[in-house]
């Protein structure tokens, strides 16, 4: 008797320290466009749900504006934006969603195109940092890492070459933390000046939102190791990771 006792609590101490498999992080891609459509935006969400298994995130993917909801929100760690455009996609019930969601503590990342889309909506510009103004060529240019002891620029040199679509900026908040700005004496078509950002992050009304402007080429996604290295970063912070 006195083994078999013994046996059964020995049992339920292996029970009680058996592992739980924690669930990953899970974060909702949307990528709906009503303005101009990236061809890389296909090649993005590939290359976002590969990077996820690297650092333990799972995705969905989404067009669909009513899938802001705060019952389906509320399932992920973070939003991204991939190159969405257009205006007035959200209704207010979604816009209230979306807000709930980045008061309860949810991450936000903008990719690209993330800043040329809802100029109708104010909350939304200041929650992403800036709008779009315009571009000028596809060509290469000098990037600066600003903050280089901010976790998103670990791996990032202090000065790199880039090709992308130079966005300029307007309504640029005071609140935005600059990570990483752009040389314009190093390319033509520049018209923010001295002090020309590319990435940055906030903590914003809860939430924690992280943005960069690079993102427009097939190659950003298939081929640049830093601009992996830059993108997952940022999604690792908006995931809330200290690392």
């Amino acid at each position: 008797m006195k083994k078999s006792y013994l046996l059964f609590i020995a049992l339920l101490s292996l029970m009680a320290f058996k592992p739980v498999n924690k669930p990953k992080d899970r974060v909702l891609i949307f990528s709906l466009t009503k303005g101009f459509h990236h061809a890389s935006i296909a090649d993005g969400i590939a290359a976002i749900t590969q990077w996820g298994t690297e650092i333990q995130f799972d995705t969905d993917t989404t067009t669909d504006p009513a899938k802001f909801t705060d019952a389906n929100l509320k399932q992920y760690k973070a939003i991204i934006f991939l190159s969405p455009t257009g205006n007035g996609f959200f209704t207010d019930d979604e816009k209230a969603a979306f807000q709930k969601y980045i008061h309860n503590g949810g991450g936000f990342v903008g990719i690209h195109a993330a800043t040329d889309c809802l100029y109708d909506w104010e909350w939304y510009g200041k929650l992403v940092g800036a709008y779009f103004v315009k571009h000028p060529k596809i060509q290469a240019a000098t990037l600066h890492t600003t903050d280089q002891n901010h976790s998103t620029t670990k791996g990032l040199p202090a000065e790199w070459t880039h090709t992308d679509e130079w966005y300029n900026f307007k309504d640029i908040s005071p609140d935005i933390k600059l990570l990483v700005t752009v040389d314009e004496k190093s390319y033509t078509g520049g018209t923010n000046g001295d002090v020309h950002p590319i990435s940055w992050y906030q903590k914003f009304e809860g939430g924690r939102v992280f943005y960069t402007a690079l993102g427009h080429t097939k190659e950003d996604y298939t081929t640049d190791t830093l601009f992996k290295t830059h993108v997952l970063r940022g999604i690792a912070y908006a995931l809330g990771r200290k690392n």
